[in-house]
């Protein structure tokens, strides 16, 4: 049995009544708001399987009752929870929980290096002076080692996962009537995003098992729709980064009507653009979208993302790549919120140059829009 709330806006407590659904074996209630801890009903839930909480306001210490259960998966991250966390059941197995986010935790095993749980064990009095130093020293040193592991906890479990599996092929074999069938015959209701020489859907592939994966179809009326589409799969076939977009396939071929068809299936990003996240943040002040706003660890993450994907594609190709429309609607994130650098329908490969006093031949590409005079950093800060 399975419950999925997620992404709902919910707000308060966490029901207790939820105690009494005894077969549930999938909860998702991640990116909502709800407050308070943990109910003690839950701890009847024994059959639960994968619990999903992250990216809400929960407090409080994490129960001890945990343990016990068979979970394959516990994301308890972006929280507040305190105090020390357990050490067995499937907070054993560091790869099985998720808690980046909760800065008050404590304990736990060795490999989620957590500060150590403070203990009253000395009962000998200390002179104030003395105990006001070691203070201050140990907040500065804990500041900047929680600091630290924190980013690499958080850089090293979000990109833990893929949300496309591993094919067997190198590419997968699509036509277009299973492009078709997979979009639910390209309906609106899976529409989620268009540009200039195409539009993008989300669809349901099979290749082993299912897996969600996003459908560019180049509109082949619109002028440079198909030197748009050569560009892709030129620039796309030879390049893979952590922070790239993977592409899956392509699909060139005819529909039912004898039209010509071009499609790119790529790998889907369940968090979408970097734009939405960011007009979702001053949409309002009044809390409601509390869940939708990017945490100062996430825009400095994005950041290191999109540095790292330009660094590879300016200076670790065997031929430089300027991506050439560059913004926030064309970088993506995935479900642990990795950055992805997508769109390269008008990329191009950058010539050598040969003498410094050389210019490039490259013209003005892209979308029109607002650069920072002498900046070449992100308008997301």
């Amino acid at each position: 049995m399975e419950l999925d709330i997620s992404e709902n806006r919910l707000s308060g407590e966490i029901p207790s009544s939820l105690g009494s659904c005894t077969s549930l074996e999938n909860l998702y209630m991640q990116e909502n708001s709800f407050q308070g801890s943990i109910p003690l009903s839950l701890e009847s839930l024994r059959g639960i399987k994968n619990f999903e909480l992250s990216h809400n306001n929960l407090s409080g210490k994490i129960l001890t009752f945990l343990e016990k259960f068979s979970l394959m998966i516990l994301n308890l991250s972006f929280n507040d929870f305190e105090g020390e966390l357990p050490m067995e059941g499937v907070f054993a197995n560091a790869s099985a929980i998720s808690i980046v986010g909760n800065h008050r935790l404590c304990g736990g095993i060795s490999e989620l290096q957590l500060p150590s749980c403070i203990t009253k064990k000395s009962r000998h009095k200390m002179p104030l002076s003395h105990i006001l130093a070691i203070t201050a020293a140990s907040v500065l040193v804990g500041a900047a080692l929680l600091s630290f592991f924190t980013i690499y906890l958080f850089k090293k479990q979000r990109t833990a996962q893929s949300t496309v599996p591993v094919l067997k092929e190198s590419f997968l074999k699509v036509s277009y009537e299973k492009l078709l069938k997979a979009t639910d015959g390209f309906s609106s209701a899976n529409l989620i995003g268009f540009g200039s020489f195409g539009s993008v859907y989300r669809g349901i592939l099979v290749q082993d098992r299912e897996f969600v994966a996003a459908i560019k179809v180049l509109n082949l009326q619109n002028r440079g729709a198909i030197k748009s589409f050569m560009a892709e799969c030129e620039t796309l076939r030879n390049i893979r980064h952590r922070n790239l977009v993977r592409i899956i396939t392509s699909c060139s071929s005819v529909d039912f009507h004898g039209n010509e068809f071009k499609a790119l299936v790529y790998e889907f990003m369940p968090n979408g653009s970097l734009e939405r996240w960011l007009n979702a943040s001053l949409e309002t002040n009044d809390g409601q979208n509390e869940q939708q706003r990017l945490n100062l660890l996430q825009r400095i993450n994005i950041a290191i993302d999109v540095a790292c994907a330009l660094d590879y594609l300016h200076h670790q190709c065997q031929k430089p790549i300027i991506h050439c429309d560059l913004k926030p609607s064309n970088i993506l994130l995935d479900r642990e919120m990795v950055a992805h650098i997508g769109d390269f329908g008008l990329a191009r490969f950058f010539p050598e140059l040969t003498n410094p006093n050389q210019s490039s031949s490259i013209g003005v590409r892209g979308t029109i829009g607002y650069v920072a005079p002498g900046n070449n950093s992100l308008p997301f800060f």
